[in-house]
């Protein structure tokens, strides 16, 4: 009777841990990424964030990040947009009615700036981002005055979702992130209200492992 040699069964490959997220730092827990929550947190944003030009900017540095949805500027231009038409239409009737010429002189400068800010907010809006690192969520904003904040996971004490009336219309919110210092807080606006509870979920578990903050 011939002997067959046994085949090898293949031992079965351990579950792939879920990947840490980028970090340029060290710490004891890291923040995991997973296919559904970075899907969530870019459903609707940006393509790529806006960086400013010239060799002076901050750089942006490795690791993903993520930016805010597309109807933010929307929001944005609607609520600009009425602001601009109710100082115009003030400054016209106390024209018309009261014969006050003057009121050009502020309303113009409040028209002029109202004006530029509108122009430039799909701009402004896509030099927006943050990224989840290890130890700490890195938010930047800005073209001409570039702004980048570093919050630490354990130095958070309260994540906060807030919309208004026209922010529910276009499905978005914004989130902001209280910490012991007032100087270091930070509020991402223009969110989908998918990512900011995806984010707000994962900021609280983190620090609950950090056994500090939240």
């Amino acid at each position: 009777m011939t002997n067959t040699p046994e085949v090898p069964t293949p031992e079965s490959e351990p579950a792939a841990s879920e990947a840490t997220l980028p970090t340029t730092g060290t710490g004891d827990h890291a923040a995991t990424a997973s296919p559904h929550r970075d899907a969530a947190l870019d459903d609707g944003t940006f393509a790529h964030i806006r960086e400013p030009k010239g060799e002076a900017r901050l750089p942006l540095g490795d690791g993903t990040w993520h930016q805010l949805a597309r109807p933010y500027v929307w929001v944005q231009l609607i609520s600009g947009g009425f602001f601009f038409a109710l100082v115009l239409a003030v400054a016209v009737v106390m024209t018309v009615v009261l014969g006050q010429w003057w009121i050009w002189i502020p309303a113009g400068v409040v028209l002029v700036i109202t004006g530029i800010g509108l122009i430039i907010t799909p701009r402004q809006a896509r030099a927006v981002g943050y990224q989840l690192r290890r130890d700490d969520l890195v938010f930047r904003k800005g073209i001409l005055w570039q702004r980048v904040v570093a919050v630490p996971y354990g130095r958070m004490q309260l994540v906060d979702i807030t919309h208004g009336p026209l922010d529910r219309g276009f499905g978005i919110a914004q989130l902001k992130l209280v910490t012991a210092a007032a100087s270091t807080g930070v509020v991402i606006p223009g969110l989908t209200q998918a990512a900011a509870e995806v984010l707000r979920d994962t900021l609280i578990d983190v620090a609950e492992t950090r056994r500090t903050g939240l």
